[in-house]
């Protein structure tokens, strides 16, 4: 895939998740690492608000995770 793809699909992801509501945000979490880890393959640049997004969402996803464990 050409680097102006992965940019590209990094900013439609981006746009999704602009107040997006948290289920939607989880649902579009692993296309954002997929993503990335696509664009440092091909040896791009990852710009410093993608990575930002990613781990901001990986948070989320981990926070959902331990809100459904029984006490």
């Amino acid at each position: 895939m050409s680097a102006i793809n992965l940019y590209s699909e990094a900013e439609q992801l981006e746009k999704k998740l602009k107040g997006a509501c948290l289920d939607r945000r989880l649902e579009l979490q692993p296309s954002v690492t997929k993503v990335i880890e696509r664009m440092r393959q091909e040896g791009m640049h990852v710009p410093s608000r993608l990575r930002r997004l990613d781990a901001a969402l990986c948070e989320d996803a981990m926070e959902a995770r331990f809100d459904n464990l029984p006490i």
